[in-house]
This record gives C-alpha cells, sequence and structure tokens, in this order.
C-alpha cells in the first residue's frame, strides 16, 4: 500500500503582514495564549529566484496540531509570502500551506523529495542548515495552497518541542 501524499500533516499556516496583530487576534479569538516568536533569515530559492528569506514567526501547538504564522520582512525571496497579502494595505491572515513532516534520517529525506511526483513541482527550498531540511511544492492548482515539506535532526526536533507552546483540548 502506498502511504497518502498528505500523510503525517503536523501544521497549518497563515500569512500576515502584522504579526502581533494576528498574535493578538489568536490570543482573543481562538484562545491561544501565547506563541514562540522569532526571526529567521536564510538562504532560499523561490521559483528559480535565489536570494534571502527574511521573516518573523510565531509557532503554537494545540493538541497534535501546529500553528504558524508568518510576516515577510525585507526584500529577498519573501515574495513568496508577500504575494498573498492584500495589496490595499489591509489587515488579513492569509491561509497559505499546510506542512508535511518527514520521520527518519536525511536518508528518507532524501528518498521523500526523490519521489515527489512531476505534478507536485517544487517551489522553493530554504537553506536551514545540517540539522533541518524544507521544501514547498507548489499545489494551488489542485489545493489552492502550498505544500511544505520539512525534516528535522532529532536535536532540532527537542529544541523545538521544549520551545513552543502546547495547548491541550482534552
Amino acid at each position: 500500500m502506498q502511504i497518502p501524499r498528505l500523510a503525517n500533516i503536523m501544521q497549518l499556516a497563515w500569512i500576515t503582514p502584522d504579526l502581533d496583530r494576528s498574535l493578538a487576534q489568536f490570543r482573543q479569538q481562538y484562545r491561544v495564549p501565547e506563541f514562540f516568536v522569532m526571526e529567521a533569515k536564510f538562504p532560499a530559492e523561490v521559483f528559480g529566484q535565489k536570494g534571502d528569506m527574511n521573516l518573523r514567526i510565531a509557532l503554537a501547538n494545540v493538541d497534535d496540531m501546529q500553528l504558524e504564522l508568518i510576516q515577510p520582512i525585507g526584500g529577498g525571496v519573501n515574495f513568496l509570502y508577500s504575494d498573498v497579502l492584500p495589496k490595499d494595505g489591509s489587515h488579513a491572515n492569509v491561509f497559505h500551506h499546510v506542512c508535511v513532516k518527514v520521520h527518519g534520517t536525511l536518508e528518507d529525506w532524501d528518498k521523500h523529495v526523490a519521489g515527489l511526483a512531476p505534478d507536485m513541482p517544487i517551489a522553493y527550498t530554504g537553506d536551514l542548515g545540517p540539522e533541518a531540511r524544507v521544501v514547498y511544492t507548489d499545489q494551488r492548482n489542485t489545493l489552492g495552497i502550498y505544500v511544505e515539506h520539512v525534516w528535522f535532526s532529532e536535536a532540532t526536533t527537542a529544541n523545538m518541542a521544549a520551545a513552543v507552546p502546547t495547548y491541550r483540548s482534552r
């Protein structure tokens, strides 16, 4: 039996022009008290264009699902995120992608990426260093969103578990 391509979804992600405003909305409307907030800058390639990705990211876990809010900052190749935001300057939390986690070793990651079908073109690759891997496939023609694929080393997984707050509904 083949594993479904959307197996291991672990995250839902929204893009925002104002992370602080979005955090307040998620606290008030969705009762997520706190997020782990960080700034990330790293080399990336988006639709063949190389440059820096410069983001503010907020993460929180609710049960077994991670919520991610991303604010693109600066220039570089942030257009993957900034292009979906309202052009009139209004505020919005725009649903952008789900994230599929690849479990196992780097060899398992390499097999996963090599097995991505031709109808799942890689739109974005980020260089997060030796302890993490990330690619986005462009699924806008079928799902209306991107699909992020990630792999984390055991150490990175443990560090994230310690840093990102988790809230339980049961």
